[in-house]
């Protein structure tokens, strides 16, 4: 009964036609039960179990992403655009399956498809994927085939797409995933570690050598941008409107007081933060998935937080050691020492509050500036693919990792100077507030973006490095 009225409501639901917006009318009053004009979330989630279809979490994400008024329910309108948009990008992703353009999608094109992004599976797995779709019984899938499989469902490009094949209805073990999802690239430092593994993949031991390969990315990125970080961190707490610091004069300071190497200093507790904060940041995130698993975002913050909290410490200490005088501390541990017992616990933890405060809008930002040059270059520029290439991603994320730096400069450089403060005037700790005011009084708005210039100029040479050298120590692991 439920395949019938799912056949007859979607398999007419042409796309961008007179036709197709008879079709979404019709659609549109079956799911709307009370005949209001609107189909809320429990509306939508009763037609979709009607219609056999019903997914997860699917009704509502529908919702929040064609609601435009924020009424909490979606009008003919909202819902039209909606679909009119999700069929667009089924169709980018749909011809980016399609290899040899013939109209219809086979197991051989899966498994290429997948094999390109470093997943494996046999052919008698990518069958299992075809026939969850296959109306005609060709074991091939043809657009409206695969327009009224997803036309429901919120997933719309290949990941989001590849990771509901993973946690479908399908035999859990059907389908043994060679690598999970791949690590993408934060442009700040390093790489990111993934959100989450299989238990495959924790099982084989793979989970290690992506982490262990996106480590030793960080490790070598981090060395090879050291001397732009130290001239950042020496500009945010020299420079001032009466002390003009430059990048060819705070280099040249640097080298005349401790030599060429000076430029170094700090990097080696920068390199070695890496692997506890990892840990701690994949531990944190996967105690925090388990108490509400549909909230990946805030468990991720939640993790990141937790990370930062744990190694922050270790940021003080980078300060500290990246700011040093030649001959001051005797190293890591002679610096740890001196600042406790001059300067008591609560030192290893100035700025600790702009830190945090830091990471909301640079999130915030990020994601969402990201997201927005993704889609506006998919809308405009694709063809036949829903992947932009790596070109286009490297751009929109340097773009939207700019715009981040923007918004939480200030905080970074309040959380340096306080972290700085104890051992430059100990008679002299102000609070944030009182710090940034100074600031602004002494050298206006702009003295906020003290040392902003070197750490853009990282971000594309930490880019690059970090890919190269992830991809080689993929290579060299055998996940590649």
């Amino acid at each position: 009964m439920y395949q019938t009225l799912r056949t007859s409501l979607l398999s007419n639901a042409r796309c961008w036609d007179a036709t197709s917006q008879r079709s979404y009318q019709d659609l549109f009053n079956r799911l709307d039960a009370n005949q209001d004009g609107k189909v809320d979330v429990a509306e939508l989630r009763a037609g979709l179990k009607a219609m056999g279809i019903f997914r997860h979490g699917a009704a509502q994400k529908i919702v929040s992403s064609g609601d435009q008024n924020k009424d909490g329910c979606l009008d003919f309108n909202e819902f039209t655009k909606y679909l009119k948009e999700h069929e667009k990008k089924l169709w980018l992703t749909f011809k980016s399956l399609d290899r040899n353009n013939d109209g219809r999608i086979d197991a051989s094109e899966i498994q290429q498809s997948l094999a390109e992004l470093g997943m494996d599976v046999s052919r008698e797995d990518a069958l299992k994927i075809l026939q969850s779709m296959d109306i005609d019984g060709t074991m091939m899938v043809d657009w409206n085939e695969w327009r009224e499989h997803f036309l429901l469902y919120p997933a719309h490009n290949l990941e989001e797409i590849i990771r509901y094949w993973k946690h479908s209805s399908m035999e859990p073990d059907s389908i043994l995933w060679e690598l999970g999802e791949t690590s993408v690239l934060d442009l700040g430092d390093s790489l990111a570690i993934p959100d989450e593994f299989t238990e495959e993949e924790k099982s084989s031991g793979l989970w290690c050598k992506q982490l262990a390969a996106g480590a030793m990315a960080g490790a070598v990125s981090r060395t090879g941008t050291a001397p732009l970080d130290r001239l950042k961190v020496f500009m945010q707490v020299h420079s001032t409107k009466t002390n003009q610091i430059n990048l060819v004069g705070g280099i040249r300071q640097m080298i005349v007081e401790g030599g060429l190497t000076s430029l170094w200093r700090g990097n080696g507790i920068n390199v070695l933060k890496i692997a506890p904060e990892t840990a701690i940041k994949f531990m944190a995130y996967e105690q925090g998935k388990k108490i509400e698993t549909h909230k990946r975002f805030m468990a991720g913050s939640m993790a990141g937080a937790t990370a930062q909290t744990a190694i922050y410490p270790m940021e003080v200490l980078k300060t500290r050691l990246t700011l040093r005088k030649t001959g001051q501390y005797a190293g890591m541990f002679d610096c740890a020492k001196t600042i406790l017992r001059k300067e008591g616990v609560i030192a290893f933890y100035k700025g600790y509050v702009p830190n945090l405060l830091g990471i909301i809008p640079y999130a915030g930002i990020d994601l969402a500036v990201y997201e927005t040059l993704k889609n506006t270059w998919l809308s405009y520029y694709a063809k036949d693919s829903a992947n932009p290439g790596v070109v286009v991603l490297l751009g929109c994320g340097t773009i939207s990792s700019t715009c981040g730096q923007l918004a939480s400069y200030p905080l970074a450089l309040v959380r340096t100077r306080m972290q700085a403060r104890a051992s430059l005037d100990a008679s002299d700790q102000p609070s944030m507030t009182s710090l940034l005011r100074t600031i602004v009084a002494k050298d206006g708005f702009f003295g906020l973006y003290r040392g902003i210039m070197p750490n853009f100029m990282k971000v594309i040479p930490a880019v690059s490095i970090s890919y190269v050298v992830y991809e080689y120590m993929k290579t060299g692991l055998g996940i590649s």
